[in-house]
């Protein structure tokens, strides 16, 4: 009898458990081909990559190379460097100082830097957070090969036009979250690298989390790549004051972003009010809202509340994407430049919610990278209402289109129609697709932007 109750019991039980087992081990395979087909789709040498379940690590897995010379693997413990990915941690330091009472999210930054410029006197540190201030992003004199302090930043930040008026309108800056550091500084008196390692890095045991530096020696450290006519190059070099400002200069390990994703479950650093702001959409002037908070971009995409933020610097592409109705966090680290960020943080979007999936559009090879950019140029104008066209601007308000889609956008198409060259480009968002026709007349002018949604 005991032996007949037993196998029944073992029956029961993997008839309970099996499926689920099976499912979890589809999904890894998927995972894995996503991940290797991006890879050779790509050439990229590395990547680091996390699954995480309300902040439990239910998958973590290395792919290639960390180092392409010294053929070092990717490895959990290698650091990568952080693009934009870095400005949750700038907004967290904000929130932490607002918690603390020593700012309010309302204060004009006037109040800490009275020598603004008067069409500056409105722009308050949520219009900084929010990147609805007017502050566009680096003035082209700056020389990112050349050291600058905080205070000669602060100058030429000065010197330009804001695009809008503080919160009329939307358009991504580095500069606000540069100023952000600044800031950070002006009221801890510490620079704003120590202040995130002190509060946030050593509380959440973020061991490798910390400022880029390449004077130091830093454990597993991965190189990052770009492609120059079709042969892999090492990262372009920057000063090491460009590699220190608030908008996005850190070295981390997805161990380090696993924790930081577990300690947003959680009332330290961030209190629940603070992480609610924090993923809130910015709301403009007029009524309308935008769908980023503070160093996230927000939205509902097939029926997810999904928070993300991609980052992209000196060869490297990262991507953090956390399902907040399901609790599902996906993270992935990338040593090369051409790595699409979007697109494949919605094929791994894609293994767990199918309606994720990627188009079946075929890219092919680029052999006018000139054109190309002078395309991504022209959108990027129309995006940031610099440009009158207005039937496109409306099509891209439409799509919500991110800058980020703009620069990984990939050819589908070239040919010649009455007299006019054509190109097709997908462009890849975190959870839509478009098709963007442009057609160029012989003296390289852009005769018409068409966009069409998939």
């Amino acid at each position: 009898m005991k032996r007949i109750l037993l196998n029944a019991c073992l029956a029961i039980f993997f008839a309970t458990t099996c499926p689920a087992q099976q499912k979890n081990l589809a999904t890894a395979r998927n995972i894995d081909g996503v991940v290797k087909q991006q890879m050779i789709a790509n050439t990229i040498p590395g990547v680091s990559l996390a699954v995480l379940r309300k902040g439990k690590i239910v998958l973590l897995k290395s792919y290639g190379v960390a180092n392409v010379e010294h053929r070092v693997p990717v490895i959990p413990e290698t650091v990568f460097q952080s693009g934009s990915i870095g400005k949750q941690f700038t907004a967290a330091a904000v929130m932490i100082l607002v918690q603390e009472n020593k700012l309010s999210l309302e204060d004009k930054i006037s109040k800490y830097f009275p020598d603004v410029p008067d069409t500056w006197k409105d722009i308050t540190i949520r219009h900084l957070l929010t990147h609805t201030s007017g502050l566009g992003d680096y003035p082209p004199e700056i020389d990112l090969k050349r050291d600058y302090t905080e205070d000669e930043l602060f100058s030429s930040f000065k010197k330009p036009p804001l695009d809008f008026q503080p919160g009329s309108s939307w358009n991504y800056s580095n500069v606000g979250y540069v100023m952000l550091g600044i800031l950070i500084r002006k009221i801890t008196g510490k620079f704003y690298g120590y202040f995130i390692q002190e509060r946030i890095f050593q509380p959440l045991r973020m061991t490798t989390a910390r400022v880029i530096s390449e004077a130091d020696i830093v454990p597993n450290r991965a190189a990052g790549y770009r492609l120059v006519k079709g042969e892999l190059k090492n990262q372009e070099w920057v000063s090491p004051s460009t590699n220190s400002t608030a908008d996005g200069s850190l070295y981390l390990s997805i161990l380090d972003l696993a924790k930081w994703d577990a300690a947003l479950y959680t009332d330290r650093p961030l209190t629940q009010s603070s992480r609610e702001q924090i993923w809130t959409s910015a709301r403009l002037n007029d009524g309308t809202t935008k769908d980023y908070g503070f160093g996230w971009h927000l939205g509902e995409y097939h029926g997810h509340r999904l928070i993300f933020h991609g980052g992209a610097w000196q060869g490297f592409k990262t991507f953090i994407m956390r399902f907040l109705d399901t609790e599902l966090t996906i993270i992935f680290l990338a040593n090369s430049w051409e790595t699409r960020d979007f697109k494949f943080a919605r094929a791994l979007a894609a293994a767990f919610y199918p309606a994720f999936a990627l188009p079946e559009v075929k890219t092919i090879a680029d052999t006018e990278p000139k054109t190309t950019s002078l395309v991504r140029r022209a959108l990027m104008q129309i995006l940031m209402h610099r440009d009158e066209n207005k039937a496109v601007a409306q099509s891209l308000n439409a799509f919500s289109l991110p800058a980020a889609i703009i620069h990984s956008s990939e050819l589908i198409e070239r040919k010649t129609e009455n007299n006019l060259r054509v190109y097709r480009y997908l462009l890849t968002d975190i959870g839509r697709s478009a098709i963007c026709t442009v057609k160029l007349t012989p003296d390289d002018k852009i005769a018409s932007i068409e966009l069409l949604e998939l």
